[in-house]
């Protein structure tokens, strides 16, 4: 196309201009917010959003330079530091959670390291719930005490526990509800009084439930972390994570770890995110019902000994569940008595693959013992009940009949 004439700060301005799209998003509900929310155009008018692969921005002068980087003017620097479309993602996230502020990184692990190392210092005390996935608990127990801060770990569904450990001051507390990969619910609202009583932040895991499930900044959470690979793209395709919370800790407090230590997101990740949360709403309550059809199909299994999900009434903390969550979510737990068992269903399913990923449009499934927590220790694994026969299965888009089948089959032949 013929180049528009006029001076070449004005062709510049293609990267700063936009027309915000999302003006009466307050008013908008999860669906549409998913479509629609923090979308900017620039003077093309294009209906997707456009991926800015750029590491880096011009100035139209160097005051212009000198004061962006004072903070006197709002320009885009250097893709470390954000990007137009990292910033939709954020402002999209944002809208969903019904948070502040929102800073994406590279991974969810890279959100839950920003979330942590941002906020604590040498002397500082962290209160973790034990049943966190591998790499968070490896986080918890073995690098934060080499910087000098203490780790106590409690058991998330005890409030007595909590009440003990938080009768010292602490600076942080985290948790994951419903947790990897047995599906326990903690008590949100009553962890966070203790937590905020004894002067703690509370960073909350919400993978398992996602923001159209769960609401932890509404039930007392102060920071909500996410593993934007798993439900957010959820089609298998880009790593991501994301970090939100209040204006004022994510601005001054997450925003310089992450600003200068760089677990960036790339762009392109970035739009294949966004592009993903369009179909959010729908993956996630389909896959939500299925999960529950599978759920109670294993519990007719005379093989499997037990079976959790959040929404059966045999679940242990059902009734908080209900309270906490809007569905029971994609995930759901069996125990097949030993790790042969669970090995001969595992390697005679057909139609769900073995995977340790999960919030996925395909079906997937994992051993946890050998797999995601493998890391944690047997005497730890014990104390969470992740026993040698317990499978964790991500249940996806297929119908849930032909789940129901393949299940049947690899049962049957197992047996």
């Amino acid at each position: 196309m013929a180049v528009e004439a006029g001076p070449v700060k004005e062709a510049r301005k293609v990267m700063t201009q936009f027309k915000n799209h999302s003006a009466s998003h307050s008013a908008w509900r999860p669906a549409t917010t998913l479509v629609h929310g923090g979308t900017e155009r620039s003077h093309f008018g294009e209906t997707a959003e456009v991926p800015f692969l750029s590491s880096g921005f011009v100035y139209d002068s160097a005051e212009q330079a000198e004061n962006t980087f004072l903070g006197t003017e709002q320009h885009y620097q250097y893709s470390r530091f954000g990007n137009p479309t990292i910033s939709v993602l954020e402002k999209r996230l944002t809208l969903l959670e019904g948070a502040e502020a929102c800073r994406v990184t590279a991974s969810g692990m890279a959100a839950v390291n920003a979330a942590l190392l941002s906020h604590l210092k040498a002397g500082d005390r962290v209160v973790a719930s034990r049943a966190l996935f591998g790499s968070c608990y490896w986080i918890v127990a073995n690098l934060l005490p080499r910087f000098g801060i203490e780790a106590v770990f409690v058991d998330g569904g005890d409030l007595d526990q909590w009440r003990d450990a938080l009768a010292t001051p602490t600076q942080l507390v985290l948790l994951e509800t419903p947790s990897n990969p047995m599906l326990d619910v903690l008590d949100l609202r009553a962890i966070a009084d203790l937590a905020h009583a004894s002067g703690a932040i509370v960073v909350v895991d919400n993978v398992f439930a996602t923001p159209l499930l769960q609401k932890p900044l509404e039930l007392g959470a102060d920071v909500v972390v996410y593993s934007l690979t798993k439900h957010a793209d959820g089609q298998g395709r880009v790593l991501g994570g994301a970090v939100l919370g209040s204006n004022d800790w994510v601005e001054n407090v997450l925003q310089p770890f992450t600003r200068n230590t760089g677990p960036t997101l790339s762009a392109f990740n970035a739009w294949v995110i966004t592009k993903g949360l369009e179909t959010l709403s729908l993956r996630v309550h389909a896959a939500s019902a299925s999960a529950a059809r599978v759920a109670d199909f294993l519990a007719t299994r005379r093989e499997v000994a037990r079976v959790l999900y959040p929404f059966r009434e045999d679940h242990p903390h059902s009734t908080l569940a209900r309270q906490q969550m809007s569905a029971g979510g994609t995930l759901v737990t069996a125990d097949l008595g030993d790790k042969e068992t669970a090995f001969r269903v595992l390697n005679r399913l057909q139609l769900i693959a073995i995977s340790n990923n999960l919030g996925d449009s395909k079906s997937l499934v994992t051993h946890p013992a050998t797999t995601t927590h493998m890391r944690i220790g047997e005497a730890e694994r014990a104390r969470l009940g992740i026993g040698d026969g317990v499978i964790r299965l991500s249940v996806g888009l297929e119908d849930a009949e032909d789940l129901c089948a393949d299940l049947a089959q690899a049962l049957n032949g197992a047996a």
